[in-house]
């Protein structure tokens, strides 16, 4: 890997490991979805704006829009108003560790697209990950009778969160695609904010959700931090490093930025270390180590 791709993954963990906690700075008053919206919004208009002032292509035809029509559904709309609801019911670092099993879900889907069984031991692998994944869920998910409302609900945001995975693990297989197709990752990202912007105020507009947001700095913060630094900033140095070193190796991403999203989970919603969880994100990071070694 060059310098640059250092880079790359440097920003790709800072903003993943901070933008769970700024998930849930969202959650509670304004509905899921309007704040995935409006997040898109900005971040798309700044997405746009970018790609124009660095000449990226915008101008597309009717059948080159199909790639960031499809990267905006399944990244930009589908997968986090998934995550955001997942939000409602767990703390922030158990969903970036939920998210963290994206590596598994992109070498199964690559074997799927190219007909390749892929190796027993990346196999073993994955189901290590999603052990790991499984023990730090465990506690959550009591269905005891006084905590029975609380398990429902952490065995809920578990479903949400692998569906939520499957999904940007899709679109990760569509930017990688795209680029190799000679697509910019600044005119897909400025596309695909906005087609999932799109989605979103289709979405809301047809179950009635009010576009109002909550005007306390918690959310505010939080809705431009998501936008600026987690979307526009991230997003687009993890699918350049997509583009330039493939989704599998760009993937080792996974492997740190749990841990540093659990430790602010730690300090910020007083998530409890256990020897349980120590040994679920133990298995999580194995795994992926696992499974994107050549």
């Amino acid at each position: 890997m060059k310098p640059f791709d250092y880079f790359l993954y440097g920003v790709t963990l800072f903003g993943w490991s901070t933008s769970w906690i700024g998930l849930k700075w969202q959650l509670g008053v304004v509905d899921p979805e309007v704040s995935v919206f409006w997040r898109f919004l900005i971040a798309g208009m700044v997405m746009v704006v970018i790609a124009s002032i660095s000449r990226a292509p915008l101008m597309l035809s009717p059948r080159e829009h199909i790639r960031p029509a499809a990267l905006g559904l399944f990244i930009f709309s589908l997968n986090f108003s998934l995550y955001y609801n997942a939000g409602l019911w767990v703390t922030s670092g158990l969903l970036a560790v939920a998210f963290a099993l994206a590596s598994s879900v992109i070498m199964l889907l690559d074997a799927g697209l190219t007909r390749r069984m892929p190796r027993l031991s990346h196999l073993g692998a994955a189901l290590i990950g999603f052990i790991g994944v499984g023990i730090l869920y465990a506690p959550e998910i009591d269905f005891s009778e006084l905590n029975l409302a609380l398990g429902a609900g952490a065995m809920t945001s578990f479903v949400l969160c692998l569906i939520g995975t499957l999904s940007f693990s899709v679109g990760s297989v569509i930017s990688a695609s795209s680029q190799r197709q000679g697509f910019s990752v600044m005119t897909m990202n400025a596309w695909g904010m906005m087609y999932g912007a799109v989605y979103l105020f289709a979405w809301n507009f047809y179950q009635g959700n009010t576009f109002t947001v909550e005007w306390t700095v918690p959310y505010l913060g939080g809705l431009f931090w998501l936008a600026i630094i987690s979307s526009v900033a991230t997003f687009s140095s993890y699918l350049l490093l997509v583009g330039r070193i493939g989704p599998g190796r760009a993937g080792y991403a996974t492997v740190v930025f749990p841990v540093f999203a659990l430790l602010i989970s730690s300090a910020l919603e007083g998530y409890e270390w256990t020897l349980l969880s120590i040994l679920g994100i133990a298995l999580v990071a194995g795994g992926n180590v696992l499974i994107l070694r050549r």
